[in-house]
């Protein structure tokens, strides 16, 4: 694990370089965030810039205050110049699972109301189909999490309730809900499968993030950074 923290924190500032003064900027959740925000408020002071950051979990709010950085809220601004955030799986499209945080609802309203959304990953994360590594998060409504599991069999999916580290019970999130970690093996088709998913009542958000990314920095083994872009269809004119 220590082998890429050098790397991805180079991965956090070099995403962070596309800040510009003014900027109102969303921050994912996560430790790859958390711990490349200190590297993102350094050079906020070397290139003497002012911004503000919309942060995505209680984690990530305090970590920037920690670090001087200051706050803005989503409701001021609806539409952030940047967001970035890390992610759990990269396929080769940059689609994106996301959720081993436990906060993918806020991080995919953020995500997807920001103008360019940067994802910064190590190349461990990088997967030819989603969900070769599982699982596929689900926020879904404490009420509804039994039925909703039930539900999710009968698409062939497993399912587990994400128990809780150092406490007794289910995770709960920022907004009040259950964690359900789901493997439906790779996944051959994430559009289809996001729809499905989201016409089940009670399941509030997923952890696909699909055609969202627009680059994604890839920390490698080596101190190098990659720099992924999200390839466009042209269409004829």
């Amino acid at each position: 694990m220590a082998e890429y923290e050098l790397a991805r924190r180079l991965a956090v500032r070099k995403a962070a370089e596309q800040i510009k003064d003014g900027y109102a900027v969303g921050l994912g959740s996560g430790s790859t965030i958390a711990d490349g925000i200190a590297e993102m408020a350094i050079m906020m002071k070397e290139r003497n810039l002012k911004a503000l950051f919309i942060p995505t979990s209680h984690q990530i709010e305090l970590a920037a205050v920690k670090h001087g950085l200051k706050l803005g809220l989503l409701t001021e601004y609806p539409e952030p110049d940047l967001a970035i955030d890390g992610a759990d799986q990269v396929d080769e499209q940059l689609n994106l699972i996301k959720g081993g945080g436990a906060a993918l609802m806020r991080e995919k309203v953020v995500d997807a109301s920001a103008r360019r959304l940067l994802i910064v990953v190590d190349e461990r994360k990088l997967v030819k189909r989603l969900g070769e590594q599982p699982p596929l998060p689900l926020e879904v409504l404490p009420f509804a999490h039994r039925a909703v599991m039930r539900k999710i069999s009968k698409l062939g999916g497993k399912t587990a309730l994400r128990e809780g580290k150092g406490k007794v019970g289910p995770i709960i999130t920022d907004n009040g809900n259950f964690i359900l970690d789901s493997d439906f093996g790779p996944i051959s088709d994430p559009q289809t499968l996001e729809r499905q998913l989201k016409s089940i009542p009670g399941i509030i958000e997923t952890g696909l993030f699909i055609d969202m990314a627009h680059s994604v920095y890839v920390a490698r083994k080596d101190g190098s950074v990659q720099v992924l872009e999200r390839r466009v269809p042209q269409h004829s004119s």
